[in-house]
């Protein structure tokens, strides 16, 4: 996207099957399929998705750009959580496997997430110096490497990973030369300000994801009170708007200073066993959706 044509913002709203519950995590309730995710995302408006979590949709990246294409979707990108932290773990050949599915279907982001090696975001161990500075050394051979190919990586800090809150962060923006995903939800629920973020550092931003939070529920994961899974459940995120992330002032410190990435749409759902009533998601989305459009407007 030039810096002299510049991309107008609601082209550059998408959507992520998370908004409809669709998790990596195991056991993260009702998983519905790619055909209704899809299908009531374009019913939606929307024009653009990330990819979901592996094995979501289709494995091989021509059969993955096909079937976005019978959507009408287009390909952003997407999340992967990858251990980073090991000094005898290579994270090279899951990024380069993303990052072929990425060139296959026209996507140009590679959402990373230092993961903690263990399934789900509830507990986390805490690195040692060594332990960072393979992270970081990791994070920059990445990014390097994504831009050899032709894509963005970015790092996702991300409640239950290795890089969760602000001093986290900051370790990763003095110590690394990667961009952030940053997502609004996951930075507050870990006592961090998005906002602030973005706008002391706004040429490291190179994707966000739009969450709003339940302040309650956010203040008992962060006091250790909840689990953030069984927060998740009880509704930590919420349409944007309504919860207690300044999703207006965020978005005003991004368009001043000239961000052209995406504006991905997530409100993480646990869905109930048997799936949802009614409209289920897509209600909520339609609802952030409009939202979004009027701050952008």
């Amino acid at each position: 996207m030039s810096a002299t044509s510049p991309t107008p913002a609601r082209s550059r709203i998408a959507g992520a099957p998370i908004s409809w519950g669709v998790c990596e995590v195991p056991g993260w309730g009702y998983q519905l399929g790619p055909e209704r995710v899809m299908g009531e995302m374009r019913g939606l408006g929307l024009t653009a998705t990330e990819f979901g979590p592996d094995g979501f949709l289709p494995q091989d990246p021509a059969d993955k750009a096909a079937f976005l294409e019978g959507f009408g979707l287009r390909a952003v990108g997407g999340f992967l959580p990858v251990v980073l932290h090991e000094a005898d773990h290579d994270p090279m050949s899951e990024v380069d496997a993303f990052i072929d599915g990425c060139l296959a279907s026209g996507a140009g982001v590679v959402v990373l997430a230092a993961a903690t090696g263990v399934d789900g975001y509830d507990v986390r161990p805490m690195l040692d110096d060594t332990a960072w500075k393979v992270l970081l050394e990791h994070l920059d051979r990445i990014a390097d490497h994504a831009t050899d190919r032709g894509v963005t990586a970015v790092l996702h800090p991300h409640v239950g990973t290795m890089v969760e809150g602000a001093d986290d962060v900051e370790r990763v923006l003095d110590g690394s030369r990667i961009d952030l995903c940053v997502d609004t939800g996951h930075l507050v629920a870990a006592g961090a300000d998005p906002v602030a973020i973005t706008r002391a550092h706004p040429g490291r931003v190179g994707h966000v994801h739009l969450k709003d939070v339940d302040a309650r529920l956010a203040r008992r994961v962060l006091a250790g009170e909840i689990t953030f899974s069984d927060a998740v459940a009880a509704g930590l995120w919420t349409v944007l708007g309504e919860g207690s992330v300044d999703i207006a002032a965020m978005i005003g410190a991004l368009e001043q200073t000239g961000y052209q990435g995406w504006y991905v749409l997530e409100q993480d759902l646990m869905l109930p066993d048997g799936g949802p009533d009614g409209d289920g998601p897509a209600a909520d989305v339609r609802r952030s959706l409009a939202y979004l459009e009027g701050a952008l407007s």
